[in-house]
């Protein structure tokens, strides 16, 4: 490499871990000097926001779309994203397909007096932004009130802590990059709730005509979470899903197979529509395109609006 490669990432304590962590990977294989690769701090529209829904102000791109400009402008080389904050569409010009090796892709409670979801007062109000959680919930727990919390890991747990809910729901990826795993009362299992497409995943994207940074990340792309990434994202495709899509999608990889399930939503949430899928882990790509078929002629499309 004759240039320095500079990585764009959210400013927030999670995103710049993220980013570091594709760093030190990137040094590691490619045996860099650490001043080679410099990390951008860029503030997202997401970011600003805090006190509506994603959906209701311009859907997951509001974390994505910033960043994607800068990487269309050549300000930056490789945007890092959390997979599950990204568009089910790639924009066009760039390029999403290397992706760090997955985190614990599960779904995690924290309570102010360490219960768990079946030990929390009745109507207790959980914090969720998620219309797929607050879905996944009412299915354990059906008299929960779910209410809106938006805002970073530490801004959610103060205001859990504050007396504003009673619990809140995360992924168990971002409490473990933040080592706050001692602040955890429950984890869910994947059959009690399954996560959003990708949780877990770091992706690392670039513009589709830079062939330098191309072959920088498809050495540093980890192969059973490219799989994993792809099956499940390819559900999204299919059902063109956004941030009102509430569905969750989970895969695995025993030897040479691959099986992926699939929970899909009515928009009230009184309709669930449940599909699961395994074949030869050459077939990844195929497999996650017919869960997300089967799953919209089962809803006929009463996900949408």
């Amino acid at each position: 490499m004759n240039r320095k490669i500079i990585i764009g990432s959210r400013g927030s304590k999670l995103a710049l871990l993220y980013a570091q962590k594709a760093k030190d990977k990137i040094i590691e294989t490619l045996d860099l000097p650490d001043d080679q690769i410099v990390i951008q701090t860029i503030t997202t529209k997401g970011d600003q926001i805090q006190d509506r829904r994603l959906s209701e102000v311009g859907g997951k791109g509001l974390f994505s779309s910033t960043i994607e400009k800068e990487l269309k402008e050549k300000k930056i080389d490789i945007a890092v994203h959390a997979l599950k904050d990204m568009p089910a569409i790639e924009t066009e010009g760039l390029r999403t397909n290397s992706f760090l090796q997955r985190t614990d892709p599960r779904e995690i409670l924290i309570t102010n007096d360490n219960k768990n979801i079946k030990e929390l007062k009745q109507n207790a109000t959980v914090g969720t932004s998620s219309y797929r959680r607050e879905f996944q919930i009412k299915k354990i727990r059906s008299d929960v009130n779910c209410k809106l919390i938006r805002g970073n890991v530490d801004t959610r747990i103060k205001k859990l802590k504050e007396g504003i809910y009673d619990a809140i729901v995360l992924s168990y990826a971002g409490i473990k990059y933040l080592n706050l795993d001692n602040e955890i009362s429950e984890i869910f299992s994947t059959d009690q709730i399954i996560p959003s497409a990708g949780q877990g995943i770091i992706a690392l994207q670039c513009r589709d005509d830079d062939d330098e940074i191309i072959k920088v990340l498809e050495k540093i792309n980890h192969k059973d979470t490219y799989m994993r990434a792809h099956i499940e994202r390819n559900i999204l495709k299919v059902l063109e899903g956004d941030c009102e899509t509430a569905i969750g999608a989970h895969s695995i990889i025993e030897g040479d197979r691959i099986t992926v399930e699939a929970e899909l939503f009515s928009l009230d949430g009184s309709q669930i529509f449940y599909e699961k899928k395994s074949g030869n882990i050459d077939m990844f790509k195929e497999i996650g395109t017919e869960v997300g078929k089967t799953l919209k002629i089962k809803s006929n499309n009463s996900y949408k609006k």
